[in-house]
């Protein structure tokens, strides 16, 4: 049994309308990402977007364990976050479920720009535009394939 078929949401879910493709992961606020007053610190939201952002390539069939082995394309690559401009709007506390959602911005040769929300009853506690760029293990960049546009809902370069 496959371990998505004993646990399908944990990666979240993929949400599509007119205006495009989304990713949508909960996460739950627990005492370990808070500080010392209960509130959620500032690097917890960074790790939930990393995950936001990895759960969605995994639903589209792009997983970085592939893309770092070499199977996911003809040489070994990853992608690292080149920029990331964070907004902290409202505090988050112990237990809070909060949802990240991770939206396409643009696709550029070898880059994706991300806009990322985290919420709590559907109400914005935090934001971040970030950029990652395909690379290889060189560090080279790699052109984005054409099944990693497609699985990004088909946005072209400067949308």
């Amino acid at each position: 049994m496959s371990q998505n078929s004993v646990w399908p949401d944990l990666a979240g879910r993929l949400e599509e309308d007119d205006t495009g493709r989304w990713h949508v992961l909960p996460v739950r606020v627990y005492f370990e990402d808070t500080d010392a007053g209960g509130i959620a610190y500032h690097a917890s939201y960074i790790r939930w977007c990393e995950r936001g952002r990895t759960d969605f390539l995994r639903l589209l069939g792009t997983d970085s364990r592939r893309l770092i082995d070499g199977s996911e394309s003809h040489e070994p690559a990853a992608f690292v976050v080149r920029r990331m401009n964070c907004e902290f709007l409202r505090p988050s506390r112990m237990d809070d479920i909060l949802e990240v959602e991770t939206r396409v911005k643009a696709l550029g040769g070898a880059s994706v720009t991300l806009l990322q929300t985290v919420k709590t009853a559907g109400r914005a506690v935090f934001e971040a535009e970030v950029t990652v760029v395909l690379v290889a293990v060189s560090g080279k960049p790699l052109r984005l394939s054409t099944a990693i546009r497609t699985g990004f809902g088909g946005v072209t370069a400067g949308q």
